[in-house]
């Protein structure tokens, strides 16, 4: 008599068969006046068209905000806003945060209790040094 195998289903995973990037759009804030916007103006000239080559999954705006200091916006899939000010810093810095805002997932900082999170609970407990052999302190 065979055993029938019981069916299960896969839970969707981020990563498992398909990656989704979290960001969907970036907004790049800035003034033309102000100084403190330098860098923001600099890199919107030089390396935003490569940005937005390298990255055609997200949506890019640019809109000046008078009187305002720099600011990147990231808009994720699960609804969340993370703003980013980039007050008097330069093409390189800005870039840096574009990339962290791009790679960040949109979910609030919190702190982590276990250094690695998994779904599926350790099947051999957890290892300590006085374990095996009979150990002479």
């Amino acid at each position: 008599m065979p055993v029938a195998a019981l069916r299960t289903l896969a839970k969707p995973q981020n990563g498992v068969g398909a990656f989704i990037l979290q960001c969907k759009r970036l907004d790049f804030h800035y003034c033309d006046w102000a100084g403190s916007s330098r860098g923001m103006v600099d890199f919107i000239k030089r390396d935003l068209a490569k940005f937005a080559k390298q990255n055609p999954q997200i949506e890019i705006t640019i809109s000046p905000r008078p009187h305002r200091h720099p600011v990147i916006k990231g808009h994720y899939i699960n609804g969340m806003d993370k703003p980013v000010c980039v007050r008097n810093m330069a093409r390189a810095e800005i870039m840096e945060k574009a990339n962290l805002l791009r790679n960040a997932s949109g979910e609030k900082l919190k702190r982590v209790n276990k250094p690695v999170t998994s779904l599926n609970e350790s099947v051999r407990g957890i290892w300590s040094p006085f374990h095996g052999a009979k150990i002479q302190i």
